[in-house]
């Protein structure tokens, strides 16, 4: 059997890259890396929100492809249950799959005011009403989470849900978003997780810059 492929675009701005690939390191599956450089249309095309066809990340396993990054969750899932992508308890799965789902299709507008850029910080940053609104749910979804399941992660063990907020987190770092502290302590336990760190050390050493993602605020 061939070795599972991953395909991502930029490790710096894209955030379904870093959702499918956390996804995968989750389940311990065993993969290479196939980079599309941020200069090729479709990858661009999904940074910038530009496509409502998001075709990156893409797995290739066995003899599957799936390039929808819930369509990899679920596929990972049933392919490594052991791995607990999702919980256990079958209200807890339904509570997993309905907040991924939301991230998955929604908050737009904080996606676009404050896009992934790991290697940019900007202190002081102006959050808008309608982002604002984004971020509120956000910490709803979060405290409801990690109050029904005591923590650390959002369901206790790490899950799909992680994975799926992860790139919110790196926004919040970013644009210097301040957390009370059990939210907190929250973010910092996702930015602290080893696959984060080596996803952010590679983030760091790439030379491509998206002009349309640079301006100073």
């Amino acid at each position: 059997m061939a070795k599972a492929t991953l395909t991502i675009s930029s490790k710096n701005y894209s955030s379904w890259s870093l959702r499918g690939w956390l996804l995968a390191k989750f389940a311990g599956l065993d993969f290479d890396e196939v980079v599309v450089g941020p200069d090729d249309a479709s990858a661009r095309a999904e940074i910038l929100l530009l496509s409502s066809s998001i075709l990156v990340p893409c797995l290739r396993h066995d003899g599957a492809t799936i390039w929808d990054t819930l369509a990899i969750a679920e596929y990972l899932n049933e392919t490594f249950p052991d791995a607990g992508l999702l919980p256990a308890d079958r209200i807890q799965r339904a509570h997993c799959r309905s907040i991924s789902g939301e991230i998955h299709s929604g908050f737009t507008t904080l996606r676009a005011s404050l896009p992934v850029n790991l290697k940019g910080h900007f202190p002081g940053f102006k959050v808008w009403t309608r982002a604002q609104a984004d971020i509120d749910r956000i910490w709803a979804i979060w405290r409801d989470c990690l109050e029904k399941s005591g923590g650390p992660f959002l369901f206790g063990h790490r899950s799909m849900a992680d994975a799926m907020y992860a790139p919110v987190v790196t926004r919040f770092v970013t644009y210097d978003v301040k957390l009370d502290p059990q939210l907190d302590a929250y973010a910092k336990l996702i930015m602290a997780m080893p696959e984060m760190r080596e996803w952010i050390e590679a983030a760091q050493a790439e030379p491509e810059e998206i002009e349309e993602l640079e301006v100073e605020y």
